[in-house]
């Protein structure tokens, strides 16, 4: 199949990444936009783009007819859907293909099949996956409470409640005890039916600190399933994800084979195409719990294209084309190095991580070794309050966790974006945790660790300072072993004008640096 022409039936930092890969294939992009979008950056990077509608997703990323007829109207004769918005809409899909329009992603059937969270737990089943104890069928309307409260107690407290259609941690409860159930339900039905327009839930046992690992697929129109690396998953916030790395650090080989081999089984017994991701569970004994499928390309899919140096999003146009998949397996499930990645948001994180939307002043992205920064926001870009607030996806690779970790902090520092606030600030202080940094984190881990942390903000901690902090720290040694004086807390304060500086292993090990430097150049206090 030729495919001259694709339209983008997205925005944002995805839009630019699927722009991307047509240009180095040498293909034409169509951009949509919406109203507040009409000078974005996807927009000017396209070939050609057309207007979709107003502001609200509802009039414009997500009318499936306004997108049907901007790829009518452009001659594209192919649709990316990117992520979010109609990516995972099964009747998206159809529309597509009833146009003549090559969908790039799976068929329609196999979105409306694994978009069922209940019916893909079945499919795993019969593929011979294993999947967390709850109930196999939507648990709509006509289920009174008592009769839920009844299953509950056969899967075993404590319980998760689910939206069947959902996504994002939206309609997801945890529930200890039967007595908090019956709220529990109406609460989720209720954010159910608002977010997705089901308000069928089901059952699950809630493991206890589970990890979230999860497995990225390719697989052709002629039967072929490639399965790659793991990546771990496990550092979310409100069941979000918010830091992602590949491979896993707590994977063996073993492993690794099981889940990969599980995985791919789930994707052939539903005869999957395309790109697609299998997520999974995995508790404090090593076993694994199929969880769910996202049946488009992931948000967090560069660190498995820097590990493996596959395109991914290229490879999903040539699997829409019909090629058959050529790369090596082996070459997918052998990781080269490590990769990290943080979610940017235009959001706050002194208060409580609300949405930052706004006028970017001014931004400075990282570069140099081992960096990549996925983004769509300019100085100059008005980030809008009517979408998802995602403005960048930093990505640090390295040749082992501990380089990737370190080259993470040195691209934080160098991140600046002003006019707005950002999460770049809660992410300078995850990034030195000591969980963080050996690896022992679970997928309540971070809300936890907010939650012992309290209200205090994320603004003051300024990466920046290190630096003169350590320099501090030397100077307040040194004058200590003169004077015999002990005052080095208060000669480091000094030295940041006023800025609170909380000197943990790295900083101790930065303040060292500059000790021997201080020593060689004759710097004196």
């Amino acid at each position: 199949m030729i495919l001259r022409k694709i339209l983008i039936a997205n925005r944002g930092e995805i839009a630019v990444r699927v722009i991307r890969a047509c240009r180095d294939m040498g293909l034409a992009s169509v951009a949509v936009f919406s109203e507040c979008d009409r000078a974005a950056r996807h927009v000017r990077m396209a070939d050609e783009a057309v207007a979709i509608g107003p502001n609200p997703p509802a009039d414009s990323y997500l009318r499936i007819d306004r997108l049907i007829d901007a790829a009518r109207a452009s001659g594209a004769d192919a649709v990316h859907p990117g992520y979010g918005f109609l990516s995972e809409h099964e009747d998206f899909a159809g529309a597509c293909h009833d146009a003549g329009l090559t969908f790039i992603g799976p068929t329609a059937d196999a979105i409306a099949l694994m978009g069922s969270k209940t019916a893909a737990r079945r499919a795993a089943i019969a593929a011979g996956v294993p999947v967390v104890p709850g109930t196999e069928e939507p648990l709509g309307a006509e289920v009174s409470d008592a009769a839920i409260v009844d299953r509950a107690r056969d899967i075993g407290f404590p319980v998760m409640v689910k939206a069947v259609a959902g996504g994002g941690g939206k309609g997801m409860r945890v529930v200890a005890s039967a007595g908090n159930l019956p709220s529990a339900i109406r609460a989720a039905r209720s954010e159910a039916g608002a977010a997705f327009g089901d308000s069928s839930i089901y059952l699950e046992r809630c493991l206890e600190h589970p990890r979230h690992i999860e497995v990225q697929l390719l697989a052709d129109h002629h039967g072929q399933v490639l399965a790659c690396v793991e990546r771990e998953c496990s550092i979310q916030r409100r069941h979000q994800k918010v830091i992602e790395e590949t491979p896993s650090p707590v994977v063996s080989s073993e492993l690794r084979a099981r889940l990969t081999t599980a995985a791919a089984a789930v994707a052939a017994s539903v005869g999957y195409v395309n790109a697609g991701t299998v997520e999974f569970l995995l508790d404090e004994q090593g076993r694994f719990y199929f969880l769910e499928m996202n049946t488009r390309i992931q948000v967090e899919h560069p660190v498995t294209e820097v590990v493996t140096g596959v395109d991914l999003v290229q490879w999903q146009i040539r699997i829409a084309r019909g090629e058959r998949l050529t790369v090596p397996a082996e070459q997918l499930l052998t990781p080269r190095g490590h990769a990290i990645e943080c979610r940017v948001y235009a959001e706050d994180p002194d208060a409580g991580f609300l949405p930052s939307p706004g006028l970017i002043t001014s931004l400075r992205t990282p570069s140099g070794p081992g960096i990549r920064d996925d983004g769509w926001a300019e100085t100059g870009t008005e980030v809008p309050v009517f979408y998802d607030p995602l403005i960048s996806k930093l990505i640090a690779w390295g040749a082992d966790r501990r380089q990737a970790i370190a080259r993470m902090r040195r691209a934080l520092m160098e991140y600046e974006v002003r006019g707005i606030r950002t999460s770049l600030p809660f992410f300078h202080w995850m990034l030195r945790q000591p969980a963080f940094e050996s690896a022992e984190f679970h997928t309540e881990f971070l809300d936890e660790l907010l939650q012992r942390r309290g209200g205090r903000g994320f603004s003051d901690i300024d990466p920046s300072l290190e630096e003169v902090a350590a320099i501090a720290a030397c100077i307040a040694d040194m004058d200590e072993q003169r004077s015999g004086r002990s005052d080095r807390t208060g000669s480091a304060s000094s030295a940041t004008t006023g800025g609170r500086v909380l000197l943990d292993r790295s900083d101790r090990a930065a303040a060292a640096t500059w000790k021997q430097r201080a020593r060689v150049e004759g710097l004196r206090g």
